[in-house]
């Protein structure tokens, strides 16, 4: 059979950078199959298979209707099912990922001019989950119909010693009792290793960060995530434990424009808060030198106050900015008949305590 497999966020994204676990599992086992696998980077030649599979992360990947409708179509994921995604068969989610599956999209990205060490997901990075899970269901979330953190594979299912780093997608590592264990595999295969999620902080205790911060051999940051203000006394009493070990550079996913107390119920009161809440939390951050990074939940779309979630993510987003100017200095920056200036002068007029209150905060590693 000739099978074509289609990661839709590749197709849908613009400069997507990530490959799609599920895409490479699905891949080795089909040539285990005997048949022939390609990675279609378009939806012009599906004619062409026997059978095409679909994958996609991000619900707002857009892939033709006429394409899933196609009757050799087969598809999954987060990005069409988010919370309720059918299971991959245990063969295929336990079998080695073919990391060659995007080889020639590598080559086609070089060709254009990309670097590759923007493409190292794609050449050096074993990936995998080592545990599935978490203990929070949050009401954004795709995991929040699990109600545990476990182990989920042993490295050896997906870990390649040809390749430099090992990337785990854990949804809470330190949520499962295991997580010494995982942490034990992990280094001693010597290779540097990253949790691409963020790790819940809220968990840390001193033996976790001797392990984070001192035993494991880490790649990059380590990123944590500070979804809600209401968390704010517990948040500060771990990155002050996270201070007393280390001073390494921590980055935070800072979570923006969902009401967590009723979500899909906005209202002009809520949009001003929530904005207070995401200054707040990165004033918090700052005290503690620690970069933040805005993620916005899809309703910011609905906030008169849009605009200003676009430029603190463009502020916070891009720490060669975050580090050197004050909110209110980024957007003087980009011109004062710009829209970036404009967004801050009208929720300024519109909430001038909270605009005095934060924008000129000043990120220091003093």
């Amino acid at each position: 059979m000739k099978i074509a497999i289609v990661d839709a966020d590749l197709i849908g994204r613009k400069n997507h950078r990530f490959p799609n676990l599920a895409c490479m599992k699905l891949s080795s086992h089909h040539k285990m199959l005997g048949n022939d696998v390609v990675l279609e980077q378009n939806y012009n030649n599906l004619h062409n298979y026997d059978k095409i599979l679909i994958s996609k992360v991000f619900t707002d990947t857009v892939v033709p209707e006429e394409v899933l409708n196609m009757k050799n179509v087969e598809y999954g994921g987060t990005g069409f099912y988010y919370d309720k995604a059918p299971k991959l068969p245990d063969d295929i989610e336990h079998i080695f990922p073919d990391y060659h599956l995007y080889d020639d999209f590598v080559k086609e990205q070089i060709k254009k001019g990309v670097k590759p060490k923007d493409l190292k997901e794609y050449t050096d990075v074993s990936i995998g989950f080592t545990t599935r899970g978490c203990i929070r269901q949050c009401k954004f979330c795709v995991n929040q119909n699990y109600k545990k953190a476990s182990v989920h594979s042993r490295i050896e299912e997906f870990y390649d010693p040809t390749r430099k780093y090992i990337c785990l997608l854990d949804d809470n590592i330190f949520a499962c009792k295991d997580w010494k264990q995982v942490f034990d595999e992990l280094i001693a295969t010597g290779h540097k290793f990253y949790f691409k999620q963020g790790m819940d902080e809220r968990l840390l205790t001193d033996e976790k960060c001797e392990y984070l911060f001192n035993k494991a051999n880490w790649y990059g940051d380590y990123t944590f995530a500070f979804d809600n203000i209401k968390d704010r006394e517990i948040i500060e009493k771990k990155l002050q434990m996270i201070r007393e070990h280390t001073d390494k550079q921590c980055r935070f996913y800072v979570f923006c424009g969902f009401n967590h107390n009723d979500p899909g119920i906005y209202s002009d009161e809520f949009w001003k808060n929530d904005i207070a809440d995401l200054f707040e939390r990165i004033s918090i951050l700052m005290k503690y030198k620690c970069l933040p990074y805005i993620m916005r939940y899809m309703d910011y779309e609905k906030s008169p106050f849009r605009g200003m979630y676009i430029d603190i993510a463009r502020w916070c987003n891009q720490p060669s900015f975050f580090k050197k100017k004050t909110f209110r200095e980024f957007c003087i920056t980009n011109g004062k008949e710009s829209s970036c200036m404009k967004y801050a002068k009208y929720f300024e007029q519109q909430c001038p305590d909270i605009a005095e209150k934060y924008y000129d905060l000043r990120f220091t590693n003093k």
